[in-house]
């Protein structure tokens, strides 16, 4: 199999952002984009993922975090269809279930190339520490619109934002692992009816 491996860079007037994937990794990862709690989660994509990811935003956090986020997410997704390339021999789907103490959210994901967010997640506050939760449904509508993916996250029990959070992108990882991965049944054949994905 050849390395499922990417390296993106999105350059605008707002923010100026590197990101290295590789998709067969063992989690091993590096944030530097200015915001620790995004760090945080995007820690948990990788090693419940078990994705190598390498990520250094400069973005006008002068300003607010919105164009930060938004754009890691884009460009995240621009490096995993750049590394999957033609997904043959993937399974493609991928759920997950993952809680953490009164918190539980599932994730579900289809590497359709159909780009679809929805997304239910509700926090009983606007802010964890500075980082406006807001901004994680922009985070994954970046994502999904150039990774090309059918995306559904429910929060089905939760108080704590934190855990929440932290819910959301574990059960995020997961799913994603497993619609990624190699599946030995479907070796060189596109998992699809079409053809073509």
């Amino acid at each position: 199999m050849n390395p499922r491996t990417a390296q993106v860079e999105r350059n605008t007037l707002e923010t100026q952002i590197n990101i290295t994937v590789n998709l067969d990794g063992n989690g091993s990862a590096s944030f530097r984009t200015g915001l620790p709690f995004l760090d945080h989660m995007l820690d948990q994509i990788a090693r419940h993922g078990l994705i190598d990811m390498d990520i250094v935003s400069n973005g006008d956090l002068h300003i607010d975090a919105h164009h930060s986020v938004e754009d890691i997410g884009i460009t995240l997704g621009q490096a995993f269809a750049k590394a999957l390339g033609d997904k043959k021999g993937i399974y493609r789907y991928g759920h997950a279930y993952c809680p953490l103490d009164e918190s539980l959210s599932r994730v579900v994901v289809d590497f359709s190339g159909r780009p679809g967010l929805f997304y239910d997640v509700e926090f009983k506050r606007a802010l964890i520490g500075s980082f406006d939760v807001d901004l994680f449904k922009e985070f994954f509508q970046g994502f999904v619109n150039h990774a090309g993916v059918t995306l559904h996250i429910d929060n089905l029990k939760g108080g704590n934002a934190h855990h929440i959070a932290e819910t959301v992108f574990k059960a995020f990882g997961r799913a994603v692992r497993m619609a990624i991965s190699p599946d030995p049944r479907m070796a060189g054949i596109m998992p699809s009816t079409k053809g073509s994905l």
